[in-house]
């Protein structure tokens, strides 16, 4: 429609413009006029729609290239409006050659299958690709993966530290102390063990003197706890504080114990994050008068930890998950208060 417009626009222009000086310079007036009207739209500069150029083309081929100064656009612009409603007329519709491209969603989803299994290989991508009913060659997949710097499989020669420990931390348990300074400078240590898959922190007790009889008893209370059933490897430092019946309570368990290396502790690095959240969130702000409140005020902030704070490491859910269904939206959401206003806890109130 619009080349046929544009092609009744230039006869029209074409019959009126055509033959006498005369003719050519009341053209030249109709186009000064209109460009007139078009600076009269703004005072920014001038914007040209379809029509007005589509005038000023048509009018520029009856007009001699020496009046072609009353136009407010080059000859060049001129000649390339022309040319863009000539390949408006000519262009089609039409189908690129080969296959048709693969989705950015479906790239994704391969590099995502690469990155999470790095010992697939792109056949075997390709089948878990069928599986999911998607069917994508395998030299299509590796095209995608060398283009996103993913070389082919394996691509490492073992897990990571972080992924070895991910897949055995269902097993594995690991202890530390640290130490707290009351309002009178006496020294408490505090054992804990914390568990590697869910977070969840069991207090073992507040001592001034943590001597061998005093940590053996700390882990038979463990074992009798419950804590161990499906463990089988306990992380801990080379700090002399454990004493020879300690591990012998454990390995009656069946459970290995493994030594941190000398002065590591990210080997040990769950306890120590422990030990940072417990100082940062609770400790640093607490003054300590004994024994008994430093061991209220550690089982206060381990019960708000494994049941109310969110945890990073396991999807921003508590170690002992108790957050009701996404979907729940009625009741008034209502805080608790720990250690007298230290810290807060939110819960919905029944509507």
């Amino acid at each position: 429609m619009l080349s046929l417009a544009y092609l009744l626009l230039v006869r029209l222009i074409g019959v009126v413009g055509k033959g006498r000086p005369l003719r050519q310079l009341e053209l030249e007036n109709a186009v000064l006029r209109h460009q007139v009207k078009i600076l009269r739209r703004t005072v920014r500069r001038p914007e040209l729609k379809e029509k007005d150029r589509a005038f000023l083309a048509a009018a520029s081929r009856m007009l001699s290239r020496d009046r072609w100064g009353s136009f407010i656009v080059t000859p060049q612009t001129l000649l390339r409006w022309h040319r863009e409603l000539v390949r408006r007329k000519w262009t089609y519709r039409r189908g690129g050659p080969g296959r048709p491209p693969v989705g950015p969603e479906l790239v994704e989803l391969i590099c995502r299958l690469a990155r999470e299994n790095p010992r697939w290989g792109c056949v075997r991508i390709k089948g878990e690709l069928r599986k999911l009913g998607i069917r994508v060659g395998a030299t299509t997949i590796r095209r995608i993966l060398r283009r996103a710097g993913l070389g082919p499989a394996p691509r490492r020669s073992g897990p990571s530290w972080s992924e070895f420990l991910r897949a055995q931390a269902k097993g594995v348990i690991a202890c530390d102390f640290f130490t707290v300074e009351t309002a009178f400078l006496r020294t408490l240590y505090v054992l804990f063990f914390i568990e590697l898959a869910t977070r969840r922190v069991h207090v073992a007790g507040v001592t001034r003197n943590p001597d061998s009889s005093w940590v053996t008893q700390q882990a038979r209370n463990i074992v009798v706890e419950g804590a161990l059933e499906d463990k089988h490897v306990l992380i801990r430092d080379r700090d002399s504080k454990y004493s020879a019946p300690f591990d012998e309570v454990f390995r009656t368990e069946g459970v290995q114990v493994i030594r941190t290396p000398i002065r590591a502790p990210k080997a040990n690095s769950v306890a120590e994050r422990w030990v940072g959240s417990a100082r940062r969130e609770c400790l640093d702000h607490v003054l300590v008068f004994g024994r008994r409140h430093l061991q209220r005020v550690v089982h206060t902030y381990a019960e708000h930890y494994n049941r109310k704070r969110p945890h990073r490491s396991v999807g921003l859910d508590p170690p002992c998950s108790t957050r009701p269904s996404p979907n729940v939206t009625g009741g008034t959401v209502r805080r608790r208060d720990l250690l007298g206003g230290l810290i807060h806890e939110y819960h919905r109130m029944a509507a």
